[in-house]
């Protein structure tokens, strides 16, 4: 101050350094087609990125599922006289639109907030990649988001198409460095013969610095989740014309309901046990927010049940996974989805990013944690941005990012028995910068950290003991 005035002045010194605040860990896109899309005011949402936090909100902007017309229910009388009713669905003549079913699997299994980018609604019955696109560009104004996902994308009639859109996300997750696409395996819908393993690993990049920002999942599971054949939510009755009846009675839904009123409800008893299959990438979102908020971003979203399935639509044992998690040719493993006996239905058995012969970028915990660390730190310093780059701008900044460190270090982030061996902070003249650098107007801070990594494997060695006098 410029004190001209005789009086009395108070002045405040900072002494504390500023702090970091931890960013959201798990925060998913969904991008793909619904319903509807008009907010509160009824204004368009097409391709705005929503954010919403509950299936009330979904519904409330995005509407329902679209109506299925491919079930049916098929009524056999017995000798006896009793009847046994049974549904069934026709897979191939499913609904081709799958995000109502997703964000009711991802709240289920401890999902929390997300963002909706609808990108069309259900009048084309197509899954097209250019709207897909289109939708994963606009996703580049949400800084919140750290998951991306394409419910629909599944879908897609190529291989190309499919993992194109997804080679395009990881991109998009290298272009910005503060998000992580969730992959589901392609199943080729006209030759079930082909090998969907081969498939990905054919047309996904080769390079350790794209593969490393994306992790896939299969089988497909079978979940608990009801189909829906109305279009109204409110009135589920209204899509009784849209199931056939077969067997003892002929008919639509809607007709047996008029006919025989005790069989009609046997048969929406029967429609609400058919298994919906799904891919599991919107269940392994929710599965990343339930374990990031219990124990933390460095911990493997995986040794983890899966809420909301039955089975997997195959039972892999240990030699059908040796080949899935370790790839000795292109390096790229997938993480799949396992029934064990008296544990759960599905168990997540996998942990790793698609670069899974990379010591660096191995695991999935270890990419996410740099994410939540990287991005953490980047909006800290961004206050730093044109002050004197001197030593005591260096100093706030190093001990700003140690406190951080040093937080991350006690809950269990890093390794180390001491700071020093979790982390280093450099920053200076001669340490990380020349004097050209500080002409230049650069501050480079260079940060090391020790990050724990997942147990993948448990070895246990037994020996005999020769028996002592």
């Amino acid at each position: 101050m410029n004190y001209r005035t005789p009086g009395v002045y108070i002045e405040e010194i900072p002494k504390l350094p500023p702090s970091i605040a931890q960013v959201e860990t798990a925060i998913p896109v969904f991008i793909g087609y619904t319903a509807q899309a008009i907010d509160a005011r009824g204004q368009s949402l097409l391709r705005q990125p929503t954010r919403i936090t509950s299936m009330l909100e979904y519904e409330r902007y995005f509407g329902g599922p679209d109506a299925e017309k491919s079930l049916t229910v098929n009524i056999i009388q017995n000798p006896d006289r009793s009847f046994t009713v049974n549904g069934a669905v026709n897979n191939q003549n499913r609904s081709p639109y799958r995000m109502y079913y997703s964000l009711q699997w991802f709240f289920m299994n401890g999902g929390g907030p997300c963002f909706i980018v609808s990108v069309g609604d259900y009048s084309t019955q197509v899954v097209d990649q250019t709207a897909l696109l289109a939708g994963l560009d606009e996703t580049d104004r949400v800084d919140e988001i750290t998951l991306i996902l394409f419910p629909d994308a599944v879908n897609l009639s190529t291989a190309a198409d499919y993992y194109g859109l997804y080679t395009e996300a990881i991109d998009k997750c290298v272009e910005l460095q503060d998000r992580f696409a969730i992959m589901d395996v392609w199943e080729n819908p006209a030759d079930p013969t082909e090998d969907p393993i081969e498939t990905l690993r054919n047309n996904t990049p080769n390079e350790v610095d794209r593969l490393k920002y994306a992790a896939a999942y299969w089988p497909p599971l079978m979940a608990t989740i009801n189909y829906n054949y109305s279009a109204d939510l409110n009135d589920l009755s209204q899509g009784d014309t849209n199931v056939q009846i077969t067997g003892f009675f002929n008919g639509t839904l809607a007709e047996l309901k008029d006919a025989n009123n005790a069989l009609y409800f046997r048969a929406k008893s029967a429609l609400s046990n058919i298994p919906l299959e799904m891919s599991p990438s919107s269940a392994m979102a929710g599965v990343y927010a339930r374990v990031d908020n219990a124990r933390g971003v460095w911990k493997a979203p995986a040794n983890v049940s899966i809420d909301g399935v039955i089975e997997p639509k195959f039972r892999l044992t240990d030699a059908d996974q040796r080949n899935l998690n370790v790839d000795d040719t292109s390096g790229k493993s997938i993480n799949v989805i396992r029934f064990f006996t008296g544990r759960g239905p599905a168990i997540s058995w996998g942990a790793r990013t698609l670069a899974g012969n990379d010591n660096e970028w191995r695991y999935i915990p270890v990419r996410r944690l740099f994410i939540m660390v990287e991005e953490s730190v980047k909006k800290a310093t961004a206050q730093f941005v044109f002050e004197p780059n001197d030593a005591n701008t260096w100093a706030t900044v190093k001990a700003m990012i140690e406190n951080f460190l040093t937080l991350q270090w006690r809950a269990g982030a890093l390794q180390g028995a001491t700071t020093e061996q979790a982390f280093y902070v450099h920053v200076g003249l001669g340490q990380t910068m020349t004097a050209l650098d500080i002409l230049e107007g650069r501050m480079i801070v260079e940060i090391g950290m020790a990050a724990v990594r997942p147990a993948e494997f448990i070895i246990l060695r037994f020996s005999h003991k020769m028996a002592e006098a």
